[in-house]
């Protein structure tokens, strides 16, 4: 799976295509907060790319994107250990709305969610269980960049993902890289 992602990763970042007069594209990595219905929130990472045309719509930027996280527990007097993983491969689509020294921006996305719990309690007669579930959801995406120069930037943004028994709310930072 680890190289899968590894993988998935690198083609994300090829989607992006070159630099061209008429349009932008990027790579953005980005660190998350991630609040799961039912959870206490955590850490994930991702990676994305970035790029607009303006042969297609003006101020519109399409952002292919994977995401992980994962959340692990071990109670030491019960010998429990449980672990839950999210890897996430979605699209988003988002208007810029240039102001003087920010990029507000907003949008809509899809992503697929490859989720996996995994309990092992022998206390409690229960031997590496695992639960598997492939779901997708749409997104809502808003967020703010804050260019630094002409080729690197911070963003500051919240992803809320609408997967069933399974939402999500991100508040994800980061830097994004021009080409």
């Amino acid at each position: 799976m680890r190289y899968a992602l590894i993988a998935a990763a690198l083609a994300v970042a090829t989607l992006a295509p070159p630099a061209r007069a008429d349009g932008k594209a990027g790579v953005d990595i980005l660190m998350s907060n991630v609040m799961q219905e039912h959870q206490t929130s955590i850490s994930g990472f991702g990676i994305r790319g970035r790029f607009q045309s303006q042969l297609i719509v003006d101020n519109v930027t399409f952002m292919p994107t994977i995401e992980w996280w994962r959340s692990a527990s071990h109670v030491d007097p019960y010998g429990i250990e449980a672990q839950r993983v999210d890897n996430a491969l979605g699209v988003d689509v988002a208007y810029q709305f240039p102001v003087h020294d920010m990029i507000p921006y907003a949008g809509l996305g899809f992503a697929a969610h490859f989720m996996s719990s995994k309990v092992n309690a022998p206390s409690l007669g229960i031997y590496n269980a695992e639960k598997t579930v492939t779901k997708g959801g749409l997104t809502a995406i808003a967020g703010v960049g804050f260019p630094l120069t002409s080729s690197v930037s911070n963003f500051l943004e919240l992803k809320y993902h609408n997967i069933s028994d399974y939402r999500e709310l991100k508040l994800s930072w980061g830097v994004g890289f021009d080409f």
